[in-house]
């Protein structure tokens, strides 16, 4: 009895805070001047990968001559700071704007009232929780994808996939990973300094190679790909730019 009683607490307060939120959302969108009318927003969320996601995106877009701002961390980020990030992308000439966010900052609903192009989620490693259930974690991913993206973008390896597959962009959805996937990975070489991937898509098969160590990057890669793919980059703007990122 307690404890539901002290659910019901607990679900009041986190619905007074999303309808806070979601005011300030539209305070913040006014007072900028709402700059996201003239860039488009790739959002990538995920337990792992997020920030080496937005970084090749960010060079492939730049391989492709696009004005591209990112925002990459792991760590959740104020409402405010991501308004005036899009604003200040905005006036230094950005038509790309790449986001990271973890599941707690899309439990805040940081995203709210913006367009969304794509919507990326890179896996979900329940070991790689902290302070969250499986359950709690998808329903905060689940805000960003119910926004209506144009594009989303999933990784068809993961073990979870079969939970969030019914994620869909209202213009395309596109999986990466090995069989079954839009995206495949067909094989992988790894070295002490850096990786090697060789994918396919749509019969076109083409190798990417980067200076991030480990098998996970061959995922990354993939993700990455998946979503410049959406984008109709071309592939080989795709393979320079995820040659050009440096990691630090």
């Amino acid at each position: 009895m307690e404890r539901e009683k002290n659910n019901r607490s607990k679900n009041r307060k986190g619905g007074l805070k999303s309808k806070s939120q979601k005011i300030k959302a539209k305070v913040l969108k006014s007072y900028y001047g709402n700059p996201m009318k003239d860039m488009k927003l790739v959002a990538i969320t995920g337990t792992t990968g997020k920030t080496t996601v937005a970084h090749y995106v960010h060079e492939i877009l730049r391989a492709s001559g696009e004005q591209v701002a990112v925002l990459a961390s792991d760590q959740p980020f104020k409402l405010g700071m991501l308004h005036k990030f899009l604003s200040d992308a905005w006036k230094a000439g950005a038509n790309y704007v790449i986001v990271t966010v973890p599941a707690e900052g899309l439990r805040d609903n940081v995203f709210y009232g913006l367009p969304v192009t794509v919507a990326a989620m890179t896996n979900f490693v329940t070991a790689g929780l902290k302070d969250m259930e499986p359950k709690e974690y998808l329903d905060n991913e689940k805000t960003l994808f119910d926004m209506k993206p144009e594009i989303v973008i999933l990784n068809h390896d993961d073990m979870n996939y079969d939970t969030f597959k019914e994620f869909k962009g209202t213009k395309k959805t596109i999986t990466f990973g090995q069989g079954g996937s839009d995206v495949r990975v067909l094989n992988s070489k790894l070295y002490s300094k850096g990786t090697e991937a060789t994918l396919s898509i749509n019969s076109e098969v083409y190798s990417v190679a980067t200076f991030v160590p480990g098998e996970t990057a061959v995922s990354y890669m993939a993700c990455a790909t998946a979503i410049a793919y959406a984008l109709e980059i071309n592939s080989e703007k795709i393979i320079d730019g995820i040659a050009e990122y440096l990691p630090e």
